[in-house]
């Protein structure tokens, strides 16, 4: 089974009051969870990977061996993907997090979305700030 996974974090001032969304759904739309959280203040890179790692972690307790992974957040997407530096050391830590995690898994895709393709787990970050 491969999970769909889609993730959003947000950041109100960045660095502000943050909050991270995510959904995951099987490779038949059904959802499967959600993550909806306020991680208290960080900016919104940071706030980006600790969706994705939040999801990852849930992915794997749902017990899946696949992972597609959607983010707005083209950042993460290309340092994830090797097209892009890391230059911030807690950037650093958090993708050093999610390799670890992703390599639990057999098979990983990662893409980059639009912001409009995006808008279930960018509503579920905003509403775990209200």
């Amino acid at each position: 089974m491969k999970l769909i996974i889609n993730t959003d974090g947000l950041s109100k001032g960045n660095p502000g009051t943050a909050a991270i969304g995510a959904i995951i759904k099987d490779e038949h739309g059904k959802v499967l969870a959600k993550i909806s959280q306020c991680i208290g203040t960080t900016t919104n890179n940071i706030a980006e990977y600790q969706a994705l790692i939040a999801a990852l972690q849930k992915a794997l307790k749902i017990g899946t061996k696949q992972v597609e992974i959607r983010s707005d957040s083209e950042l993460m997407v290309r340092q994830l993907n090797g097209r892009y530096k890391i230059k911030s050391v807690g950037l650093r830590l958090l993708y050093l997090e999610v390799v670890q995690l992703l390599g639990q898994f057999q098979g990983v895709a990662i893409k980059h979305i639009p912001r409009e393709l995006n808008t279930e787990a960018d509503h579920l970050a905003n509403q775990a700030l209200k």
